[in-house]
């Protein structure tokens, strides 16, 4: 459906994003400029987007998926283990949507620094 640019001072990645009532609520908030936070490894920043959760929603996802956490109202981006992990998986902290997939190499998202400055936009509006 649509393809995303997330950027910060070292890096960006690219992901593709499914049709879904969340994906469609994220587009009309872009372009928007967030803080980055970490967990483990993912990393997550709030975005102006109220959904509620999907059918589809999951807690345990492939690293690089693109999700959002609706109890947080942030957009989650796990590229290996969280805390909350059990094994080599990619646990988020709660069940999220699932809105996508990163297009290459999700483990780019390690340069991202908590606190700093994360902007998303769409590429294909």
């Amino acid at each position: 459906m649509a393809r995303i640019r997330i950027a910060w001072a070292s890096g960006e990645v690219i992901a593709d994003l499914r049709e879904t009532p969340t994906t469609k609520q994220l587009l009309k908030a872009l372009p928007a400029v967030s803080r980055a936070q970490t967990w483990g490894e993912e990393v997550y920043f709030q975005l102006p987007v109220q959904a509620g959760l999907e059918a589809d929603a999951r807690q345990v996802v492939d690293a690089g998926t693109v999700c959002f956490w609706v109890d947080g109202g942030s957009l989650a981006l796990p590229y290996g283990r969280t805390p909350a992990s059990q094994g080599g998986e990619s646990r988020l902290v709660t069940a999220c949507n699932v809105l996508g997939k990163i297009v290459g190499d999700p483990r780019e998202l390690r340069k991202v620094k908590a606190g700093e400055s994360i902007r998303v936009e769409w590429l294909d509006p």
